[in-house]
């Protein structure tokens, strides 16, 4: 029996305050909402009670927010795609930002098990100056476990419509795909992470992003591959790949952590979530 889960978030600025409302239907949760960083941000975690998804099951997450509002959201744990039989499974993530909202959408990563059939369906919908800061993060097979991603299909798409689209259809048999210096490298975690708005940044100020990303980077290990780009005036966006998934993860929170002081002038107050 396969499982449908919707959750529907509706980030609203109240007197200073961001405030949530969300509706959800099946084994999808919101926990509590924090604020350790004041009223005017509103930070979030994404409970799947199950822990991952096989043959059939789909995810919805739609998250809206409102002008003026700030939103932050996060998982406990990785979102895993576990081995199917003819029938994938699908998560679908909606990102819709009024103009002056702000989103940090920082779930941690998709695990991709051998024999998975997996689509991962992400768009963002930018209105006025609205401005979203994201990443998606991939990893193919358990190499701690010794379960290499020799079978399985991972269709990746992500897309922010009229800006900017990517997608991946990582076949693991592929093997000039998987393994090709073209290709991933022999490496099984990819991430990406995106700053964009909804109107151009100046050019200044991308170049301001793109530098705090850089140096946010330097430190990394020697097998962790990223860079830094802008595709268009209105986004910068960065790209990792790497053997296993913690450093590039730390990688991400760095860049996270600069970005937001770059872009915004706030510090980096990380989800509680990422320190258990």
């Amino acid at each position: 029996m396969s499982w449908q889960a919707r959750l529907a978030l509706d980030y609203q600025r109240q007197q200073g305050r961001t405030v949530l409302r969300h509706e959800h239907d099946g084994p999808l949760r919101i926990l509590k909402s924090l604020y350790p960083e004041g009223d005017a941000v509103c930070h979030n975690v994404i409970v799947h009670p199950p822990g991952g998804l096989v043959g059939g099951d789909v995810l919805d997450i739609q998250v809206k927010v409102g002008a003026g509002a700030h939103g932050l959201i996060s998982t406990p744990g990785a979102t895993r795609f576990y081995a199917s039989d003819d029938h994938p499974t699908t998560q679908r993530v909606a990102l819709t930002l009024e103009p002056g909202a702000r989103l940090e959408w920082l779930p941690l990563e998709s695990i991709a098990y051998p024999g998975c059939r997996a689509h991962n369906l992400w768009s963002a919908s930018l209105e006025g100056d609205a401005e979203l800061m994201a990443w998606d993060v991939c990893a193919l097979g358990l190499p701690a476990a010794m379960q290499a991603f020799t079978t399985g299909h991972f269709h990746q798409r992500l897309e922010i419509p009229g800006l900017w689209l990517e997608q991946a259809n990582l076949d693991a048999e592929d093997l000039q795909l998987m393994n090709a210096p073209l290709g991933l490298a022999g490496l099984r975690c990819l991430g990406t992470m995106v700053f964009a708005s909804g109107v151009p940044l100046n050019r200044e100020r991308r170049e301001h992003l793109q530098e705090a990303a850089r140096n946010a980077l330097l430190e990394l290990p020697v097998d962790v591959h990223a860079g830094t780009t802008s595709p268009n005036p209105n986004m910068v966006v960065i790209r990792m790949l790497a053997p296993v998934v913690e450093p590039l993860m730390t990688g991400l929170q760095r860049v996270w952590a600069a970005l937001r002081g770059a872009a915004w002038n706030m510090g980096s107050a990380p989800p509680r979530i990422w320190r258990v």
